[in-house]
C-alpha cells in the first residue's frame, strides 16, 4: 500500500495549492461580484442599454464559470481522496491506475487555473483570431503554413475551443499560401497570443527528390476578436480594396461554387484579411471588416500609438533571425522557444497540438516583467 500513502501525501500537497490558489483568485470578493452582477440584472431597467446588459450577463457568466471550476477541483481532491481510502479498506491496489488519472486531471487543471490568474490584460479574455502566412521557398514554406495551421486546429479541439475557418488559400502544389480561423472560448486570445510571430522549420524536405535538409519559415498572427468593439474604428471605403473570389480548400459545402468569397486589402497599412465562411458574399465582407477593424486596433493598443492612423504597416519579416520557435525534424527532433527557452523533444506530438508547455511558459515569462 505504499503507493497510495504516496499518492494521499501528494493530493495533500496539491490541496494546499488549491488553496493558494483560491487567496490569488479572492473567492470572497468573486462571490460578492457575482452577487452584484445579479441583483443588477434583476432591476427592472436592465435591458434599458442593451450593449451593457449584454457586457454585464457575459462578465457574470465569466465569473460564475470561474467560480465552478474553481470548486470543480476540491470534487475532484475529494474524489481522489475516496478512493484511496476504498482502496485502503478493500486493500485493493487495483484502483490505483484510476487514482493516478483523476490526480494527473487534477494537477492539469489547477495549473490550468492558475495561467489563468495571469490574463489580466484588456482583451485576453476575447475569441482569438488567427492568420497564417507562409514564407518565401514555394511549396516547402506552404506546406509549413498548412503543418502550423492543422496544429492550432487541433490544439483548439482538444482545449474545448470552438475552432472556425474563415479564409483558405490553397498552395500552388501542395499546402496554403495563407489561412484565416477562429478559435472561440473563454480566455482564446489570452493564451493564443504567445504564437504571435516566425515559425521556423527544419527537415528532409518529402519535395526533394535528393533528400536534402531545407529551412522553411511561415508567420502565424494572432488577434483578439473584438466583437462589437471594432465599431469604434471608421474605415474609409477608398482606403480598402474589396475582391471576391471563389472559396477554396476546406471552406464548407459552397467551396468552389460561388465567388462569395470576400479578400480586403487596407491599402494604408497592407494589411490583408479575408472570410469564406459565411454563406454570402455580403456576410463575408461585414465579417472580413470586422476583422480588419479588430487587427488595427490590437495594433494600435499593443503600439501605443494615439490614433489608427498612426499605424504604419505591419509585415512580419518571414525570414531567418526573425523566428520565435523552431521545429527540427531531422537529424533529431526538438521544438525551441528562442523567447522563453523552453524545449519539447517530441516534436509530432507537438505538431498534433500539444503546444500548452509553450503557452505556460510564456505567460510566466511576460508576467515576471521580461519584454518579448
Amino acid at each position: 500500500m505504499i503507493i497510495l500513502d504516496e499518492y494521499r501525501l501528494k493530493l495533500m500537497e496539491l490541496h494546499k495549492t488549491i488553496i493558494e490558489l483560491g487567496n490569488a483568485i479572492n473567492v470572497t470578493v468573486l462571490d460578492e461580484k457575482i452577487a452584484q452582477f445579479e441583483a443588477k440584472s434583476m432591476e427592472t431597467d436592465f435591458w434599458s442599454d442593451m450593449d451593457i446588459s449584454q457586457k454585464i450577463l457575459i462578465e457574470l457568466k465569466s465569473m460564475k464559470d470561474q467560480k465552478s471550476e474553481y470548486a470543480g477541483l476540491f470534487n475532484l481532491y475529494d474524489d481522489a481522496m475516496t478512493m484511496i481510502e476504498m482502496a485502503q479498506e478493500e486493500e485493493d491496489e487495483a484502483l490505483s491506475r484510476e487514482i493516478a488519472d483523476i490526480t494527473v486531471v487534477l494537477e492539469k487543471s489547477i495549473e490550468r487555473q492558475t495561467l489563468e490568474t495571469l490574463l489580466d490584460n484588456e482583451y485576453d479574455h476575447n475569441n482569438a483570431i488567427l492568420s497564417f502566412h507562409a514564407g518565401s521557398g514555394g511549396t516547402e514554406a506552404q506546406d509549413w503554413a498548412q503543418m502550423l495551421y492543422r496544429m492550432y486546429f487541433r490544439y483548439g479541439e482538444k482545449n474545448n475551443f470552438k475552432v472556425k475557418i474563415l479564409d483558405y488559400l490553397d498552395g500552388d502544389e501542395a499546402g496554403i499560401k495563407s489561412a484565416m480561423i477562429a478559435i472561440e472560448g473563454i480566455n482564446a486570445y489570452g493564451f493564443l497570443k504567445s504564437e504571435h510571430g516566425v515559425h521556423r522549420l527544419v527537415r528532409i524536405s518529402p519535395f526533394d527528390a535528393s533528400g536534402r535538409r531545407h529551412t522553411s519559415f511561415a508567420s502565424v498572427e494572432v488577434m483578439p476578436d473584438l466583437g462589437e468593439e471594432s465599431n469604434k474604428i471608421e474605415i474609409k471605403e477608398e482606403d480598402m480594396l474589396i475582391e471576391a473570389h471563389r472559396a477554396s480548400g476546406a471552406g464548407g459545402q459552397h467551396v468552389n461554387k460561388t465567388d462569395s468569397a470576400i479578400r480586403i486589402k487596407h491599402l494604408p497599412t497592407g494589411i490583408v484579411v479575408g472570410c469564406q465562411n459565411e454563406r454570402s458574399q455580403k456576410q463575408n465582407r461585414e465579417v472580413a471588416i470586422k476583422m480588419l477593424k479588430s487587427k488595427l486596433l490590437e495594433i494600435k493598443e499593443r503600439e501605443h500609438l494615439d490614433k489608427i492612423e498612426d499605424i504604419k504597416g505591419e509585415q512580419l519579416q518571414i525570414s531567418w533571425g526573425s523566428q520565435i520557435r523552431s521545429y527540427v525534424f531531422m537529424p533529431y527532433t526538438l521544438v525551441n522557444d528562442h523567447r522563453t527557452g523552453y524545449k519539447e523533444g517530441n516534436v509530432n506530438e507537438v505538431m498534433d497540438g500539444e503546444i500548452g508547455g509553450f503557452i505556460n511558459e510564456y505567460l510566466k515569462f511576460i508576467k515576471h516583467g521580461e519584454k518579448i
